[in-house]
């Protein structure tokens, strides 16, 4: 079963038969589930839409991704789409998959399945059923287990599903436990739908998640890692994280989290890091609208994982005070050891890495101010992630004292305006040296090599500092420098005489 991606559009749809009774009124099934359930009827075999699609239209969410099951094998799906369908391709015939597209719709027909897994197997053994009831049953949770078949548009609901959709509540067809052994991913999916459908989890499920957390372990770093995101870009994610970490599940597949919840001294002299860290999470999904594209990934996790570096740097200071000293770098680096054994991709992991390493930077502008040079190393520095960062650093205001949040607000209003002001003035998001790399050469004589790296590394301080300058003046500014570099002509005779 597929599940909608936040980018995902549903393509235009016409009005249908009328869905069964308990279905909202302007619930609408797309003609062309029903076309393809008449195709399959013609041809002897039984098709369902399943899962997914079936939940989302009972609770009006629409329906982007149409998923059936058939008790046809997929050569013989195959041989019933093959001149309906627009193309079709192979998504995984071994696992009973047949994917196709008719107009703006992209199918998945998949074979009923009596599906088990090898405990110690990250893979499953995939056998064919041949019962709509039996392979239901094999499905994650109750709100996924129901269909309706077609074209009759028949419910097929032999666990209670649509109850627990109106209770809003997950649980699993049979036992949690036999469930979780089969596929221990579910119980992060359990986390997933929690944050995405606002659902209470069973608590014979989160028992079963607490007894089982450990065998996560088995599941492919890849497939927890989609999950993970899933749950990040859902509307409610503070819920899912919280059901990771209550469960023991966090340990196993996020263990920055859990160990944010630092025992809290005596006297309180600093906040609940692991609740404050959610809190952070929560805000930022109403200050990323202002900033990105919502729902942003790289904003979300920055936000849940922007303290985890104060676990190592807790000290307890003789005054009394508890201070995390560079805990924003110790956090960088174990963001990125951690994004790493989640197989991310190179670009997003540094994109996080930077907002954890910059989300202290602001502080102390609202009491000293900043030069012009400050707030120019301030874009310089979070480069591409300057819009993330503001409204990370926002986000990161989670005080009760209003009237130090309001003072916090305006300093923060006072840099994005200074910003503006610097970037219309000297383009500031584009900020090179004066010089580029060819005219310094020229300039000093020298060729390709570190030499011209460091000239040009002093030419970008430089101009941070200063600010832009025309071309005679920077070669001015280089030849100064030139002239006290170890390798210069002269710097040579001088200790020729010397001698």
């Amino acid at each position: 079963m597929t599940e909608p991606h936040a980018d995902s559009v549903a393509p235009e749809r016409a009005p249908s038969a009328s869905l069964p009774t308990g279905f909202p009124d302007d619930a609408v099934l797309p003609d062309v589930a029903l076309e393809l359930g008449g195709l399959f009827a013609e041809a002897g075999y039984e098709l369902s839409l399943v899962g997914g699609p079936v939940r989302d239209l009972f609770l009006g969410r629409g329906v982007v991704d149409l998923d059936f099951t058939t008790n046809a094998l997929p050569e013989q799906t195959q041989t019933v789409v093959a001149e309906w369908a627009d193309a079709v391709w192979d998504i995984g015939a071994r696992f009973g998959t047949i994917g196709f597209k008719k107009g703006e719709w992209q199918l998945e027909v998949t074979t009923y399945r009596a599906e088990q897994y090898d405990p110690e197997s990250r893979k499953p053994v995939v056998a064919f059923g041949t019962e709509l009831n039996d392979d239901l049953f094999r499905r994650d949770f109750t709100v996924n287990a129901m269909a309706l078949r077609l074209p009759d548009l028949e419910l097929v609901d032999p666990f209670g599903g649509m109850r627990d959709l109106a209770a809003g509540m997950l649980r699993t067809p049979g036992a949690p436990e036999d469930s979780f052994s089969d596929d221990p991913l579910r119980m992060m999916r359990a986390a997933r739908f929690a944050a995405q459908l606002g659902f209470a989890v069973n608590d014979t499920v989160v028992q079963a998640m607490i007894a089982m957390a450990q065998r996560i372990d088995i599941i492919s770093a890849e497939r927890v890692r989609e999950e993970l995101v899933k749950l990040i870009l859902a509307d409610q994610p503070r819920a899912g994280i919280d059901l990771l970490v209550r469960t023991g599940l966090a340990d196993q597949v996020l263990p920055e989290v859990p160990a944010l919840q630092l025992e809290t001294d005596e006297h309180h002299r600093h906040k609940d890091v692991y609740n404050h860290s959610l809190t952070v999470l929560e805000q930022a999904l109403d200050h990323e609208a202002d900033y990105v594209e919502a729902p942003d990934f790289v904003l979300r996790f920055a936000a849940l994982m922007h303290d985890v570096g104060k676990p190592a740097t807790r000290r307890f200071e003789r005054s009394g005070a508890v201070s995390f000293r560079h805990h924003d770098v110790v956090g960088a680096k174990l963001v990125r050891k951690r994004m790493r054994a989640l197989k991310f991709d190179n670009d997003t992991i540094k994109a996080v890495a930077t907002l954890v390493e910059l989300h202290m930077r602001f502080y102390g502008y609202g009491d000293a101010g900043w030069s012009d040079s400050a707030v120019r190393r301030y874009v310089t520095d979070a480069g591409d992630q300057l819009q993330r960062l503001h409204a990370l650093t926002r986000s990161d205001v989670t005080t009760r004292n209003r009237r130090k949040a309001e003072r916090l607000a305006h300093a923060y209003d006072d840099l994005e305006q200074r910003i503006a002001e610097l970037l219309e003035r000297e383009e500031l998001d584009a900020i090179r040296p004066d010089l580029d790399g060819k005219q310094v050469m020229e300039l000093l004589g020298i060729s390709p090599g570190p030499l011209v790296g460091r000239a040009y590394k002093h030419l970008l301080e430089w101009r941070l500092d200063d600010g832009p300058h025309d071309e005679e003046t920077a070669k001015a500014e280089v030849l100064r420098w030139w002239a006290e570099q170890p390798e210069h002509p002269s710097a040579s005779k001088s200790s020729d005489s010397d001698d």
